[in-house]
């Protein structure tokens, strides 16, 4: 009995997506079928080293296109968008089984790379504030678009020239925006500045509740100087957009 319309074009997507592993449906010409399985695997790839541009120069075009490959025929997308395919991509690295040909900054890059693109098509509405709400009394509100962002390799120094093999002690925190005129902006963070956002973002104290706590946890005995300077950093992170003003 001949096989069904639906399982035919079954075993021709798993064929397209892992030759290797799957036999074409019976009758297709290898020739036809040749132009199809470039065409598809092109595109991905094609798509992703756009999205990855360093990590693609990094690895160089055999390694790169290995491991598109893989993705191609083993990771099952939850979208059909392109735009989403390099957070796919990302998801990927992070689920995979750690090889012995990846460098161990391999998932974080793809994640850096991704930042960019990421928030370029974030959408949504923004969240109800004061934009003039004092920051000290009241609880400041964190920007949907400024995702501040914590990795165990140095990221944003990492290319074809700089390979390191093992993680350094300290980790690389950035601040990672999208402005008013939709360009993406990366920043170093201190600690400090890291864990005031981390605490912010929780959005459950008043800005001088915020800074009382990391005075605590950072050991600093002139609460008053601190204050002052931390009202200055809140200031500065609203003038940016990094806030975008109090809770009403």
């Amino acid at each position: 009995m001949p096989d069904s319309l639906a399982s035919q074009q079954a075993r021709l997507a798993a064929h397209l997506r892992d030759p290797d592993a799957n036999p074409p449906p019976p009758g297709i010409e290898d020739r036809r079928l040749a132009i199809y399985r470039d065409l598809f695997f092109n595109n991905i790839e094609s798509l992703l080293s756009g999205n990855f541009p360093v990590i693609r120069k990094t690895l160089g075009d055999a390694r790169w296109r290995r491991l598109v490959r893989e993705f191609y025929a083993r990771h099952r997308s939850q979208t059909p968008l392109f735009a989403e395919i390099g957070r796919e991509f990302t998801r990927f690295l992070q689920q995979r089984p750690a090889s012995t040909d990846d460098p161990g900054w391999l998932a974080e890059m793809a994640h850096y790379e991704w930042v960019e693109l990421g928030l370029q098509i974030a959408a949504g509405e923004l969240p109800a504030h004061d934009p003039d709400g004092d920051l000290l009394s009241g609880v400041p509100v964190p920007s949907l678009l400024a995702w501040p962002l914590a990795y165990a390799w140095p990221v944003q120094h990492i290319g074809p020239d700089y390979q390191p093999a093992t993680a350094p002690a300290a980790p690389t925190l950035l601040l990672v925006r999208r402005d008013a005129a939709f360009q993406v902006r990366f920043a170093e963070l201190s600690p400090l500045v890291y864990r005031l956002l981390e605490l912010l973002g929780e959005g459950a104290a008043s800005g001088r509740e915020v800074l009382q706590r990391l005075a605590a946890e950072a050991g600093v005995e002139d609460l008053e100087a601190f204050l002052a300077q931390g009202r200055a950093m809140l200031q500065r992170l609203r003038d940016e957009g990094t806030l975008l003003g109090t809770r009403p």
